[in-house]
């Protein structure tokens, strides 16, 4: 058996040999399948590559490998995103050159215009000959029809005969018949037939001498006025007027022509309203008479469930038609305007 000295002892090539050819083929596996990796990755590439379209751009892509090589593998890009982006590059590259127009004079400034002068428009209330002016004349009438249904309610005997009316219906137990659609128009047509003697005072005095040119528009007002203030007068009790009148904080008018219309108007309507009222309470007294009998009978009979009103309604119709009730009512209110 040797011993070991100050040097090791050579190793023998027949015994270091199979360790090599270990080494190498370890080496040549290890090359493979390095080989073998990058074939199926260009292969791989290539093919998605031909699937996506046939124009292909190379770039220069780095992996990363063991030894950090940069290899070259073709990217497909679409088509549309490279037309496209050739058109984005074309359209910022055209720059739009803008010429300014060459600059214009002033404009003169118009003079002014003097009144009167030619280019002036004027509008008077009276036309050349006297006679009002067509457009006042157009003026008055939408005027008049804007505040017509106020003048029917306050200066006519509208607001008495429609209070009668109501009052009517309500005495019989009726409660939509006669609906207030013909209460109204039998109020209206009511109205014009007493209205119509101050109505044609009106026209005469004021209306048609200011059409023709007599008068002027104020003068008109004024004449016109009369007839209805006449009128209202004539059915105004005197303590309604004083009661408007202090209610007012004015002095006692000297006469009838002293009385503002302001005080006439609402003393006139509180007037027109108590004497409905009074007309009312007339025709509900039979009425009521009938609903008593009818009621009273009912009980002694010991039909207590039965509404008196459904036993009392056809005697109440059958009396207002047998007494002529609508001519006396309307003849009624007729003859306290006479």
């Amino acid at each position: 058996m040797a011993t070991r000295g100050q040097g090791s002892a050579p190793v023998s090539p027949s015994a270091s040999a199979p360790a090599v050819e270990r080494t190498r083929l370890r080496r040549l596996v290890a090359g493979l399948l390095v080989l073998l990796g990058f074939v199926l990755l260009g292969v791989t590439v290539g093919a998605s590559g031909a699937s996506a379209a046939p124009r292909t751009v190379p770039v220069t892509v780095p992996l990363a490998v063991p030894r950090a090589v940069p290899l070259t593998v073709p990217v497909v890009l679409p088509v549309a995103s490279a037309t496209r982006t050739t058109d984005l590059l074309r359209r910022e590259s055209t720059v739009a050159l803008v010429v300014p127009a060459a600059p214009t004079a002033p404009v003169t400034p118009t003079a002014p215009v003097t009144p009167g002068g030619p280019g002036t428009i004027t509008i008077g209330i009276n036309g050349v000959d006297g006679t009002p002016n067509s457009s006042i004349v157009v003026l008055l009438g939408i005027t008049l029809l804007s505040v017509a249904p106020s003048l029917l309610l306050m200066m006519t005997s509208f607001t008495k005969i429609f209070v009668v009316l109501a009052l009517t219906r309500n005495a019989m137990g009726l409660q939509g018949v006669p609906p207030n659609q013909v209460i109204a128009g039998l109020s209206l047509f009511l109205s014009l037939f007493i209205m119509g003697p101050v109505l044609s005072q009106v026209n005469d005095t004021g209306l048609q001498p200011y059409l023709h040119g007599d008068v002027t528009f104020s003068q008109a007002v004024e004449t016109g006025q009369q007839p209805l203030r006449a009128f209202m007068l004539k059915q105004t009790r005197q303590e309604d007027l004083a009661l408007m009148t202090r209610s007012a904080n004015l002095p006692n008018p000297k006469d009838e022509a002293a009385v503002p219309m302001a005080t006439l108007i609402p003393a006139f309507m509180i007037s027109e309203l108590r004497s409905a009222f009074i007309i009312g309470f007339v025709i509900f007294v039979p009425f009521l008479v009938i609903d008593l009998v009818v009621s009273s009978a009912l009980m002694s009979m010991g039909m207590m469930m039965l509404p008196p009103v459904t036993v009392s309604l056809p005697f109440k119709i059958l009396l207002f038609v047998l007494v002529d009730g609508w001519g006396l009512i309307v003849t009624a209110l007729v003859g306290s305007y006479r």
